[in-house]
């Protein structure tokens, strides 16, 4: 079986880490940590820190270094992906959204290995939103690349593309947005379908009367729980 390549390291990657390491491991709490995995469903350690003060410590981490080029990010996040403790993932996205302006397009191939490697929704949802959303917009291009992520067999590549305009508003372009929704419409798994309720309903807050129309429209092709996060705030949805 073949192994992953060990992650790039940079001294400033190098050196975030082993700063996070030394906040985390005293603030460690195992009766909270062991609270967060069953939360999780048990498929992540946890330190057991919570965001307050996980932020804090990240925040004080990262105070000492540079700005990161985009060799740093990709160190920074692939090095935290590869520890078993969630918050180490939760970091690194948090470093990832304060810097990703500075990346060029190739980097959405590193931010993929986060999206389908410890996949859920805590980290997918955030680097969705706040990393791809970012390089998307400043990257168009890369627009093709999430044409084969939502038609791909990765759920979490799938719902990646259908979150990624969550922070667009006005910018948002509603031709993607309901064409990827319609694309992954008749999947079964709760997370597209949540998804796709999700994006409708963000946009919603843009434009209303375009996501109710849709969701006329397109009644019997979307499924029940796509309709009614999609509707939430809108009214008239009846189950």
């Amino acid at each position: 079986m073949a192994h992953p390549p060990p992650p790039p390291r940079t001294a400033l990657a190098d050196g975030f880490l082993h700063a996070l390491t030394a906040g985390f491991e005293p603030a460690r709490d195992r009766a909270k940590a062991a609270a967060m995995s069953a939360y999780m469903r048990d498929q992540f350690k946890f330190f057991g820190i919570q965001k307050p003060d996980r932020e804090r410590i990240t925040r004080a981490a990262a105070a000492g270094f540079d700005d990161p080029t985009q060799t740093d990010l990709a160190a920074v996040a692939l090095g935290a992906w590869a520890r078993d403790e969630r918050e180490y993932q939760y970091a690194a996205v948090w470093y990832l959204r304060r810097n990703i302006d500075g990346c060029g397009p190739g980097f959405l191939d590193i931010v993929r290995r986060l999206i389908i490697n410890r996949s859920w929704w805590d980290t997918v949802d955030d680097l969705a939103a706040n990393v791809v959303g970012p390089l998307v917009s400043a990257h168009p291009d890369l627009r093709a690349t999430l044409d084969r992520w939502v038609d791909g067999d990765d759920l979490w590549l799938a719902r990646t593309a259908i979150l990624h305009q969550l922070k667009y508003g006005d910018e948002t372009d509603p031709e993607v947005l309901f064409d990827y929704c319609l694309r992954r419409a008749g999947d079964p798994d709760f997370f597209a379908r949540k998804a796709i309720g999700w994006a409708l309903r963000q946009y919603a807050r843009t434009d209303p009367d375009a996501v109710a129309a849709f969701v006329a429209d397109h009644d019997p092709a979307l499924s029940p729980l796509s309709k009614r996060e999609a509707l939430k705030h809108l009214g008239g949805w009846t189950a």
